[in-house]
């Protein structure tokens, strides 16, 4: 009976892993066990299963961290917790290549010889094709953050309209009617569930859909700012406004105490992803959390699996928001 690959990894008092990635030359296996494991191998007349999946010739030891843009809609916070939740899971078993989709004029570097599978932190339609292009090249594909109906592709997500829906009902119960909000980045999934959660649950408490308090934004700080400044140019201004995430509620707050207004005494202001510096801005900022680092983590899991395993069964996970009340809303009225 020939010798195996786990029989090497005893006598080198290496993992198995070790074993398949040196002989596959991997470049995170270093040059001295390299060579150790593989004078073993020879000494031992090891002959290698080919059909075994762990000796998958081809693997890069490359996982794609993709999102659909780097420059525009991605707030620094979201990055950094999107990021973190890959890497906990690959830790030092690959090396984590990051991208934005739209860096690319085609997708013709993106292929199985450099990349073993592909976290998509989408929120786009427009990464449609490249979810197709990455199925039809037979890489890996999970896709975080957004809803897609591809067959075989998993998706782990946040339900963004439950969670505006559960800060604007909030906001009502604390006695709030004129509710203003500033959307954000145009053609993106999320600004527009988060918009559906604002209209929904203004319609189901019976109050009034004024359009002149709803802003435009794109994610960024200096959108919150330049969206709060149109919303008050309203005579009749609101008494708190709903920002699509935490870094335009920071620039929202800057606009309002430019116009000599204090939050929340004046003006409330709420935010959605509870980015680090929530708890830090003067007021600390009642927000939304979504667990991004969780729902990253989840869903390179799930990647892994499928590279291991070669094969998707499709899975959907929704992970819940959590409402997140500090400082920056004013209780106006009490409901009898």
């Amino acid at each position: 009976m020939s010798i195996t690959i786990k029989d090497i990894a005893k006598l080198a008092n290496v993992s198995h892993t070790t074993v398949s990635r040196a002989l596959n030359n991997s470049p995170l296996v270093n040059d001295e066990t390299k060579t150790k494991i593989k004078e073993i191998a020879k000494q031992y007349n090891y002959i290698p299963n080919y059909n075994a999946r762990s000796l998958k010739l081809d693997k890069s030891y490359n996982i794609g961290l993709f999102f659909t843009s780097l420059g525009k809609g991605t707030s620094s916070s979201f990055f950094h917790k999107a990021v973190i939740g890959v890497n906990k899971v690959i830790k030092d078993n690959y090396n984590l290549v990051i991208r934005g989709v739209e860096d690319y004029n085609d997708y013709s570097l993106i292929n199985a010889k450099h990349f073993d599978g592909i976290i998509l932190v989408s929120q786009s339609e427009k990464d449609n094709d490249f979810i197709v292009h990455s199925q039809k090249n037979n890489i890996p594909i999970v896709v975080v953050n957004r809803l897609v109906e591809f067959k075989d592709v998993s998706c782990f997500l946040s339900d963004d309209r439950v969670g505006a829906y559960k800060v604007v009902d909030y906001l009502i119960q604390e006695g709030h009617e004129k509710i203003a909000f500033i959307k954000g980045k145009e053609g993106y999934l999320n600004t527009e569930e988060r918009e559906k959660g604002y209209l929904q649950a203004l319609i189901d408490n019976n109050i009034s859909i004024i359009k002149s308090y709803i802003a435009n934004g794109e994610y960024s700080l200096n959108s919150g700012y330049n969206g709060m400044k149109k919303i008050l140019e309203n005579e009749d201004k609101p008494t708190v406004v709903f920002c699509s995430n935490d870094d335009m509620a920071v620039g929202a707050i800057k606009a309002i105490e430019e116009e000599g207004l204090s939050v929340p005494e004046d003006i409330s202001v709420v935010g959605f992803d509870e980015s680090e510096f929530s708890k830090f801005t003067s007021p600390e900022l009642t927000t939304v959390r979504r667990y991004i680092e969780k729902i990253s983590e989840e869903g390179t899991k799930k990647l892994l699996k499928i590279i291991d395993s070669d094969k998707d069964h499709k899975e959907i996970t929704y992970i819940n928001s959590e409402l997140i009340i500090r400082k920056s809303v004013e209780k106006i009225k009490s409901f009898i």
